[in-house]
């Protein structure tokens, strides 16, 4: 599909890629989205928690919202994506991943950036419980790189999928790790590091016979965290083993669903093969929109709605 023009053009202070990106994680707030939570049982016994909200009429559309690392049902750019669908008719899901709705899960294993039986799972009792004819999946960060992903692996997917929404995507995880770990990032790399690691000592306590309280200590990187942890956790041989089997950017090819990327050019996050151009240009399902500004989900609009939620929602209307 030919690569899209994008139009967006934030205020002149929102055109730095760090500051748009900091802004739109601290300070950005989403007032008046009221949830109602869920819990569902996974295939493995887990949980997940499922925080929905609701058009004022009865809606058969549904966005299912899946947030980044260490995020949450609560996070602004996923009320904010509820909150804009809700007032044009769309129910709405946003998915905490295991672990990330303020209450430990049950198992050893977590969530990861490639973790798509969970998403199979979550999309297969919204289908046998609820009554939605056409489902939108949006996917931010970690969890637009899991959209793909599911997208692209060849399963069956449920006809009630009509199209998808991936933004700010780490399609290349090996390429984004790397940047990362650049001292651009630092600041971003340790705050991650922290909430992970703060999150690996409950569990450690929890599966002491699993993981060392020594191997948590070892933790010095997001790098070190994936060999310790996130590799070993969910089968993995080490840290590049995982980012190699998880990364999006092999399975675009083979996605059939209607699908728009929106990656910024001056996303720090992002590698050079984290904009998939020839697989764009390959797959006349795939929508490649790369906006000069944005950050990473930092894309900043006019009434507190961002530019990439009424993106996705032009785009499913089409």
């Amino acid at each position: 599909m030919p690569i899209l023009q994008s139009n967006y053009k934030p205020r002149f202070y929102f055109r730095n890629g760090f500051v748009a990106t900091v802004y739109s994680g601290l300070v950005r707030r989403v007032p008046d989205v009221h949830q109602d939570r869920e819990r569902m049982t996974l295939s493995d016994g887990d949980f997940l928690d499922l925080d929905w909200s609701y058009s004022n009429s009865k809606s058969n559309k549904l966005i299912i919202v899946l947030h980044g690392l260490e995020g949450n049902a609560q996070r602004p750019y996923m009320t904010g994506t509820a909150n804009f669908f809700n007032k044009n008719d769309i129910d709405a899901v946003c998915v905490n991943f295991r672990g990330c709705s303020g209450e430990q899960n049950l198992k050893y294993r977590s969530y990861h950036s490639g973790a798509t039986e969970d998403l199979e799972d979550v999309i297969q009792y919204i289908i046998k419980t609820k009554h939605y004819s056409d489902i939108y999946i949006k996917g931010i960060s970690l969890g637009g790189n899991m959209t793909l992903k599911y997208l692209g692996e060849g399963r069956q997917i449920p006809s009630q999928i009509k199209a998808a929404i991936a933004v700010s995507v780490p399609c290349y995880l090996q390429g984004s790790a790397d940047e990362l770990h650049t001292f651009k990032n630092v600041l971003y790399h340790d705050r991650f590091k922290k909430h992970l690691v703060d999150r690996l000592k409950l569990k450690q306590s929890q599966y002491s016979d699993k993981l060392s309280v020594e191997e948590v200590k070892s933790i010095k990187t997001l790098n070190d965290f994936d060999n310790v942890y996130t590799s070993k956790a969910h089968g993995f041989k080490d840290a590049l083993d995982y980012y190699d089997q998880s990364s999006s950017l092999q399975f675009l090819h083979n996605i059939k669903v209607p699908t728009l990327i929106i990656n910024a050019l001056n996303d720090s996050f992002l590698s050079p093969e984290c904009y998939p151009v020839k697989e764009a240009n390959a797959n006349p399902n795939l929508h490649l929109e790369m906006p000069n500004f944005g950050g990473h989900v930092g894309f900043v609009d006019s009434k507190n709605v961002y530019y990439n939620e009424r993106r996705a929602l032009e785009f499913i209307a089409k």
